[in-house]
């Protein structure tokens, strides 16, 4: 894909910046969407002059992008799935901007881009190390699911990995900072950024952000977190609409839903208290369900369709 990058911030000049795209298409039009970035950045020096290795701030990202190109188009799937390496990143997101800008305009279904940046790593020069757990950033708004997309894939790597498991972070990323699925949830799509749990900040945009830094044996269990998720995402059928929990006063709790022809649908709920999903009741092709003894109080419900991003009853 090309696009211009402007002149502006870290840009002396108008630029052409190409970005790839990899597709893998499916029988359905919806997407979803994995990618990492390409560019790099040293700001020890001039930052159009200088070495930029940046082996962890991002080809880790593209590295975890690309594998699951690999593994994935060994069979179809019938959600289309796209791989990107994503460029002008470190100019203020701009390549994900340019793509997001695309989608829009192009009407395209995506129900998930997952952006991995600075996934490498398990450890910092503080001596903190975390070789088990991914955090996973979320901003949760009425234009997008992003906060649902994450703690679907804490359930999903949760379920399906040995020991690995997601830390959810519920703010749109780090602390005055932001990565590539930012304009994405921008333009009302759901998307997270998957990130190491102890960034070491002495790295990053110098000319010591060096393969030598990098933990692979942490990389590869990120990518398989990765790949379990876009695989059951890449199996999701249609979203249910209007999820709704009927408002009777009783010890059961009741959800409809509008149910998409021949789409088996999940029940999930949780305590209000609790972050993540604990309870995960398939349902099959029905338009409603009553979970006996679990009160709407206490609770919170949703329903998605099966290996599908939930969305919350009301």
């Amino acid at each position: 894909m090309d696009y211009t990058l402007p002149q502006g911030r870290r840009i002396p000049e108008p630029t052409p910046c190409t970005q790839v795209i990899a597709t893998l298409s499916g029988t359905r039009p919806n997407r979803i969407l994995i990618g990492g970035h390409l560019d790099s950045l040293n700001l020890s020096v001039k930052p159009q002059e200088g070495p930029a290795p940046g082996a962890n701030d991002d080809a880790s990202g593209v590295a975890v992008a690309a594998e699951l190109a690999r593994i994935l188009a060994a069979q179809s799937h019938p959600n289309t799935l796209q791989f990107v390496a994503f460029t002008g990143e470190e100019q203020g997101l701009l390549g994900a901007a340019a793509l997001a800008a695309r989608a829009k305009s192009e009407n395209w279904i995506i129900d998930a881009v997952l952006n991995n940046d600075t996934v490498g790593s398990s450890s910092n020069l503080s001596g903190q190390k975390d070789d088990q757990r991914i955090r996973i950033f979320s901003e949760e708004a009425e234009t997008h699911n992003s906060r649902e997309l994450a703690r679907f894939a804490e359930l999903i790597i949760r379920e399906t990995q040995s020991e690995f498991r997601a830390k959810l972070v519920f703010r749109r990323d780090r602390f005055g900072r932001g990565g590539d699925h930012t304009p994405f949830a921008n333009a009302g799509f759901n998307a997270v950024r998957f990130i190491e749990v102890h960034e070491e900040f002495a790295h990053q945009h110098t000319l010591d952000d060096t393969i030598e830094k990098m933990d692979f044996d942490y990389l590869a269990r990120v990518a398989a977190a990765n790949l379990a998720v876009m695989a059951t995402l890449a199996q999701a059928g249609d979203s249910p609409k209007e999820v709704q929990i009927k408002r009777d006063q009783t010890h059961d709790t009741t959800i409809t839903w509008q149910a998409a022809p021949g789409t088996k649908y999940v029940v999930y709920h949780r305590e209000t208290t609790s972050p993540v999903w604990r309870s995960v009741i398939p349902v099959g092709e029905t338009d409603s369900h009553t979970v006996k003894l679990i009160n709407k109080d206490d609770h919170i419900f949703a329903v998605g369709a099966e290996f599908g991003v939930p969305l919350e009853a009301l």
